[in-house]
C-alpha cells in the first residue's frame, strides 16, 4: 500500500519567514506541507534564510536542509520558483537578477492571478521604520524574539505529550500588547499604499510574522505569516481566490503517526545501521542528480569561512549535508 500523501495542485504558493539556520524554524512542518501541496508558481517571499542568525552562530541542521533541496527538486520538476529576499536574507539582495539552483531572485514582483488582477509581491521591511532607521534596536528586537521562541519550544514539547497542537508563546503576547497591534495595522496600511502606487489590486507580504487578509485600505492586503510561530502559508487556486493555510493542526496528527509507529516497533529486534548515503540526492522518481552543497554557498554569500565561524548545534548532523529530502 502506498504511503505517498496525496498531493494537492495550487496555481501559485506564498511562503515567507522559515528562518532556515535557527532553532525556531518548523522545518519538518514545511517539509510536511511541500509533500502536500505543489504549485505552478512559488514565490518566497523574504527571510526563508536567516542571515542575521547564521553570522552570529553556524546552525544548519539536516532538516534545513531538506526544506532546500526539496524546493530545488520541484524547480527540476518544472516549478517556477521566485525569491523575494527580506531584511534576515538582505545578503541575497546583492545577487538581484541572477539565479540560483533555477530560483530567479528578484528585489520585487508583480503577480497577476488567474482573474487577471495584479499584485505587488515585496517582503515588507521596507516600510519597518525600526529595520529602516535604527537597525541595532531590530538586531535587540531580534535577539528578545529568539528568547521568546526558546521558551515556546519548552512549553510546546509539554502541549505535544498532551496531544495537543502547536501554540505560539510570542504570537498570542503580540496581539495582547497594543503597540504590537497598532504596529501591524500601520504595516498593513503602509504596504496598502505602496500597491496602489504601483497601480495594482492588492499586496503579497511577510515579515510581521501575522497572516491575513483583507481589504480595509483600499487594496487587497494578504500577509502569509510565517514558519516559526503561526506554520502558514498563503495558495491561489486555479480560480483566482486565494486562501491562508494554516499548518499547525497537523502536528496532532503527525504525533499520533509517530506513537502508533513507536508501538509497532515496540519489542522488535535492532536492525543493523544502514550504510552511509552517498553524496547524492535521489529524486522521488529514481534519478540522481548532485547536490548543490547548500551549507557551503550560504557561508560564501555571508562572508564567512570555516575558520571564523563558531561551531554551533546541528551544525554536525549524522547523515551527509546533501541528504535527500523525503
Amino acid at each position: 500500500m502506498s504511503t505517498e500523501p496525496e498531493v494537492i495542485r495550487v496555481r501559485s504558493l506564498f511562503l515567507s519567514d522559515v528562518h532556515l539556520g535557527t532553532k525556531g524554524c518548523q522545518a519538518d512542518l514545511l517539509i510536511d506541507f511541500l509533500r502536500h501541496y505543489d504549485a505552478d508558481t512559488v514565490y518566497l517571499v523574504g527571510d526563508i534564510v536567516d542571515g542575521w542568525r547564521l553570522k552570529s552562530g553556524w546552525y544548519w541542521p539536516q532538516n534545513h536542509n531538506d526544506v532546500v533541496q526539496k524546493l530545488l527538486r520541484k524547480v527540476r520538476k518544472g516549478t517556477h520558483i521566485v525569491y523575494v529576499p527580506g531584511n534576515h536574507d538582505e545578503f541575497l539582495r546583492d545577487y538581484v537578477g541572477s539565479s540560483f539552483g533555477g530560483i530567479e531572485l528578484v528585489d520585487h514582483a508583480i503577480h497577476e492571478g488567474a482573474d487577471g488582477k495584479r499584485y505587488l509581491v515585496i517582503h515588507g521591511d521596507q516600510f519597518d521604520m525600526v529595520v529602516r532607521h535604527a537597525r541595532w534596536l531590530a538586531f535587540l528586537g531580534d535577539w528578545a524574539y529568539g528568547a521568546a521562541l526558546a521558551t515556546n519550544t519548552y512549553v510546546n514539547i509539554v502541549r505535544r505529550r498532551l496531544g495537543l497542537t502547536y501554540w505560539s508563546l510570542s504570537a498570542w503576547a503580540k496581539l495582547k500588547v497594543k503597540n504590537a497591534v497598532n504596529f501591524i495595522g500601520r504595516f498593513e496600511e503602509l504596504l496598502s499604499s505602496e500597491a496602489q502606487r504601483y497601480e495594482v489590486h492588492g499586496v503579497i507580504c511577510g515579515h510581521i510574522h501575522h497572516a491575513a487578509m483583507h481589504d480595509k485600505f483600499g487594496v487587497r492586503y494578504i500577509n502569509t505569516g510565517d514558519w516559526v510561530e503561526s506554520c502558514s502559508a498563503v495558495v491561489e487556486h486555479y480560480d483566482g481566490n486565494f486562501e491562508i493555510l494554516r499548518w499547525t493542526d497537523r502536528q496532532v496528527q503527525v504525533s499520533a503517526e509517530r506513537r502508533a509507529t513507536r508501538k509497532r516497533t515496540r519489542g522488535q529486534a535492532a536492525l543493523p545501521a544502514p550504510s552511509p548515503l552517498p553524496p547524492v540526492m535521489h529524486d522521488d522518481d529514481g534519478d540522481h542528480a548532485a547536490a548543490l552543497p547548500v551549507a557551503d554557498t550560504l557561508k560564501a554569500a555571508l562572508g564567512l569561512t570555516s575558520s571564523d565561524r563558531p561551531a554551533a548545534e546541528g551544525s554536525r548532523s549524522k547523515g551527509p549535508d546533501n541528504k535527500r529530502a523525503a
